[in-house]
């Protein structure tokens, strides 16, 4: 587990020197999705705060549509953006929570998003690894902060 998480992040530090033509500014955002493990829906929230013009930290919280009880999932991903293109990708740590447990594990993300205008719209596709492998996808809105 931990070799692969340091792969990840090797990863990523890799990915730094990838450049953006404009600024990036915070942006805040909902999305849906379906989780292929749990055979469920998800509803949640994001953030993206950059950190350079190519590389923002981006917490999200997802709120699974279980059956009695709660579970939630707390990520904490660095996005990389590719340059002159609307994909992303990058890579994380994840918590799950919810039925007294939690799972502690990393993501990989991948996505393409609208970079123009105000409102951001988005698809993603998350690999979250813990003790069960699990895909999600994922559709929402990005907003532009000011």
């Amino acid at each position: 587990m931990f070799r692969r998480i340091l792969t990840v992040v090797a990863l990523l530090a890799c990915a730094a020197g990838v450049t953006r033509a404009s600024a990036q500014r915070a942006h805040f955002g909902f999305h849906g999705g379906y989780n292929t493990d749990m055979d469920r829906g998800a509803l949640g929230v994001q953030m993206q705060m950059p950190l350079s013009q190519a590389i923002a930290f981006y917490p999200s919280l997802d709120y699974y549509l279980v059956d009695g009880g709660t579970r939630l999932g707390w990520n904490g991903d660095i996005k990389v953006l590719a340059a002159g293109t609307p994909l992303y990708f990058g890579g994380g740590l994840n918590l799950l929570t919810g039925g007294g447990d939690s799972d502690a594990g990393f993501n990989l993300i991948g996505g393409i998003e609208t970079r123009y205008g105000e409102t951001h719209p988005y698809a993603e596709l998350r690999g979250l690894f813990h003790n069960q492998t699990s895909l999600q996808l994922l559709f929402g809105l990005n907003f532009t902060l000011h």
